[in-house]
């Protein structure tokens, strides 16, 4: 009941947002806090989500940091131009198709594969960082660190959510003394909410990015670390080397785009998979009039649902790492492909079945699901100049692999890749392949109106739901007329086989019922989202943060 009347409060009543020329949101308050202050310092929207990303690297472990990776979309204010940085994870030249194999030659279990050594994949953030800064950047590179040093050297308070972490995932930390030691208390218990964490490690460990640049991270005694952890890992101990870390580039990659009614949608390419199958659903949808029906018609969100199932089996077969296989990006948008996959969509009954169509430029291969899980972390910043830096960062799972290098999480991200290399005579795109890039559902979003002027900036955490919940978003800020802090409190929705799932404790569990009367079996379920934007209002532009979690918008 009373998270019921939140989520009604937050949808209808108050919205949590920031109005400004400039704007920030993060989903954690210290992080925004740290943007802003880069962004009053005079920084740019990409130095305020830089910031960000180094100050959630400390407040924020469990979901992101300098140990992992993330996407970038960037649009210039002058130019109207849109870039997008690739930060995403590699594999290092000792991963080959077999890692994930056990010596039968069948995948691992997931909870086998993911703590330790095995599962790290080279981090990107601090490259995308430089590449960045050496673009758009205004203030000096030492700068941006000094929130986050600040925050690890004092130290913070830990919050409920860290400490819900903490405590849900410490009962593996037996063998994992470094991250076991780092979060527990003077009492040797795991950290609860409203103890200080201090890290001098890690105020140690970017102290020295922050003076020799970001080859320090990727070379020098902290590369020897992250190299020395995986190898030392009591549990599936591996190979990332020296050479793995100094090989390591972040990648500017075209933007994917396509239009949805009067609109231009634009996103993160592969091995990205959030702009095409959000896309997708969309370009399935456009033929159905949701404005009319609007968020209460339990039709539109069957619509919804179809388009999600049609979307994501297209995803699961034909999405990896665009320097390794041919993505069929152009045919998985062909407007006759998305005809002719809508039309398997009725108003009235569930499709029941949901296989990957044959897109235009396809190539044999098979569909094999990878083994993301929700984690994650979002942010965006806008600037008095009209400059948007739109976000995801993560390390994966929960505290990625628990292992810790410099005071900071290493990355499990190569569990994203799926663990069997072909299924059924055909290779699986996602497959293990050294230098590669898993395939992600972070979907960093940024919509132009028909004047190409942005007018909203979002993305989300959530592992594979990352992607229906800017698509929920999406549709409830441009179908349903809906503010973007109302658009991100409308009820989450993905799905398990053919069975729809509806977030608990919210109207559209309270219409299941009537919604199971057009698309099958529904079940309410946890579908926790912590999705943060940024949009262009008649007054200049506006934050919003998932009411759910922790996250806020400033303005400047």
């Amino acid at each position: 009941m009373l998270k019921r009347l939140f989520l009604f409060v937050a949808l209808f009543l108050v919205p949590v947002s920031a109005s400004a020329q400039g704007v920030v949101s993060a989903a954690e308050p210290r992080a925004a806090e740290a943007g802003r202050e880069i962004m009053r310092a005079g920084g740019s929207a990409s130095d305020a989500a830089m910031a960000m990303m180094l100050a959630l690297t400390v407040v924020e472990p469990q979901s992101s940091g300098i140990g992992g990776g993330g996407f970038l979309l960037h649009h210039d204010g002058k130019s109207g131009g849109m870039t997008t940085i690739d930060g995403r994870e590699m594999a290092p030249a000792s991963a080959g198709t077999t890692l994930f194999l056990t010596p039968e030659g069948k995948p691992m279990a997931f909870s086998a594969a993911f703590p330790g050594g095995i599962s790290v994949g080279v981090p990107g953030n601090i490259r995308l960082m430089a590449a960045a800064h050496q673009r758009w950047g205004k203030l000096p590179w030492r700068r941006l660190f000094d929130p986050a040093i600040r925050l690890a050297d004092k130290g913070f308070i830990v919050s409920d959510r860290l400490a819900a972490s903490i405590a849900g995932i410490s009962r593996l930390w037996g063998d994992f003394p470094e991250i076991r030691q780092l979060y527990s208390g003077r009492d040797g218990k795991p950290l609860r909410a409203g103890e200080r964490m201090r890290n001098p490690a890690l105020a140690k460990t970017l102290r020295a990015i922050a003076r020799r640049g970001p080859d320090a991270f990727y070379s020098g005694a902290i590369g020897r670390e992250i190299a020395s952890a995986v190898a030392a890992a009591r549990h599936n101990p591996a190979q990332l080397t020296l050479a793995d870390l100094a090989a390591y580039q972040a990648r500017e990659r075209p933007p994917v785009c396509s239009s949805y009614r009067r609109f231009k949608i634009c996103g993160m390419g592969p091995p990205s998979s959030g702009a095409t199958t959000v896309l997708q659903m969309l370009g399935m949808l456009e033929r159905f009039d949701l404005k009319a029906m609007g968020p209460r018609d339990p039709k539109s969100w069957h619509l919804i649902a179809e388009a999600m199932k049609l979307a994501y089996a297209d995803r699961e077969k034909w999405l990896g790492d665009r320097d390794f296989i041919a993505v069929p990006v152009a045919g998985l948008l062909d407007p006759a492909y998305l005809r002719a996959r809508s039309a398997l969509i009725s108003p009235d009954r569930p499709l029941g079945a949901y296989k990957p169509g044959t897109p235009p430029g396809s190539a044999p291969r098979t569909a094999a699901p990878s083994g993301e899980v929700p984690s994650t972390t979002h942010f965006v910043a806008v600037d008095r100049n009209g400059n948007v830096a739109n976000m995801t960062s993560t390390v994966e799972g929960p505290f990625g692999s628990q292992l810790i290098a410099g005071g900071f999480v290493l990355n499990n991200e190569l569990t994203d890749f799926s663990f069997a290399p072909e299924k059924e005579g055909a290779p699986v795109a996602n497959r293990v392949q050294a230098g590669k890039r898993p395939l992600s559902s972070m979907s960093p979003t940024i919509v132009y109106d028909a004047s190409g002027k942005p007018i909203l900036a979002l993305g989300s955490a959530g592992g594979k739901r990352i992607i229906m919940h800017v698509a929920k978003t999406l549709i409830g800020f441009l179908d349903f007329g809906l503010p973007a802090q109302q658009a991100i409190a409308l009820p989450n929705l993905y799905f398990s086989g053919p069975t729809t799932l509806v977030e608990q404790g919210t109207f559209l569990a309270e219409m299941t019922s009537q919604l199971s009367r057009v698309d099958g079996v529904v079940t309410p379920a946890a579908l926790g989202s912590k999705v943060n934007a940024a949009e262009r209002t008649p007054t200049g532009w506006r934050g919003a943060a998932d009411p759910r979690g922790d996250g806020v918008a400033l303005s400047e």
